[in-house]
């Protein structure tokens, strides 16, 4: 299917679910979505973008000012996930009570606002990825449109991008609450430190980065064509400084460089498929 049809299979989608909350982060995903949807709906859609301390305030700004940019309804929500202590314990199934807080606070103002229904902006790929929010989501109701409209990650940036949405090449970036190692609690605390890194990395420079948060040790991951740079003396000496100061005791950095969802890795099978 080419670009048109599919953009035409989502706007028809779009209209058919009536008057539409769309759950936005600033991601590629939910931004296109949010903006189709407002295409499609008009004053019919809001976008609504949930703050928390687990989202970095670089995002927040960003995906506010996304849909200043494109006039997109927007309406910013607290959610308390980090209250809860089935996800502040951080283990396999997090996601899926943040989620969870999300739709219930979503499906909460739905009512009061008088919209159809819910909908967020997962796409086909990630149904076979590990995602225990969509668990979540199919427990609220909550639509999924992009799915629906058989859309893959490629053909919503391919679709950003026609429609000249500058996010259409933004990278993945989940909540800060997936930088924590399993097992070590969500604070508030944690997740400043891995705010604070993630801010003092990229004033250095570098462009696609993590800080992995696993108690007392932090694991730097780096872009491969950034380690070069990464481990020189000079640096090595700067990123002991800073992460030092940010009240950890050991500084590693991760030689196979960055990668998404790397924490997965040390979880056994029989977590990853209850938590689905």
């Amino acid at each position: 299917m080419d670009l048109v049809a599919q953009r035409a299979a989502l706007d028809a989608h779009l209209r058919s679910l009536g008057r539409l909350l769309v759950a936005y982060s600033g991601g590629v995903d939910s931004a296109f979505l949010a903006f189709a949807a407002h295409e499609a709906l008009g004053e019919g859609m809001l976008a609504v973008l949930a703050d928390s301390p687990a989202l970095a305030r670089r995002q927040l700004q960003d995906a506010v000012a996304f849909a200043q940019e494109q006039r997109i309804p927007l309406q910013v929500i607290e959610t308390s996930e980090l209250a809860r202590s089935d996800y502040a314990r951080n283990d396999a199934a997090r996601c899926f009570y943040c989620k969870d807080e999300l739709f219930t606070v979503m499906e909460e103002l739905r009512q009061a606002r008088g919209f159809d229904r819910v909908a967020y902006g997962v796409n086909r790929d990630d149904l076979s990825d590990f995602r225990p929010g969509q668990k979540a989501a199919a427990g609220h109701g909550v639509a999924a449109p992009l799915v629906e409209a058989g859309l893959t990650k490629a053909d919503v940036r391919a679709l950003a991008r026609a429609a000249g949405l500058r996010v259409w090449a933004k990278p993945a970036s989940p909540c800060l609450s997936s930088r924590l190692a399993y097992g070590i609690p969500v604070t508030p605390e944690a997740l400043a430190q891995v705010e604070r890194g993630e801010e003092a990395l990229a004033a250095l420079g570098f462009r696609q980065l993590r800080v992995r948060h696993h108690g007392d040790l932090v694991r730097i991951e780096l872009a491969p064509d950034e380690l070069p740079r990464a481990l020189s003396p000079e640096m090595a000496a700067e990123f002991t400084r800073i992460f030092k100061e940010l009240g950890f005791t050991f500084i590693t950095l991760d030689l196979e460089g960055f990668r998404s969802g790397s924490l997965n890795a040390l979880l056994p099978a029989a977590a990853l498929t209850r938590a689905r």
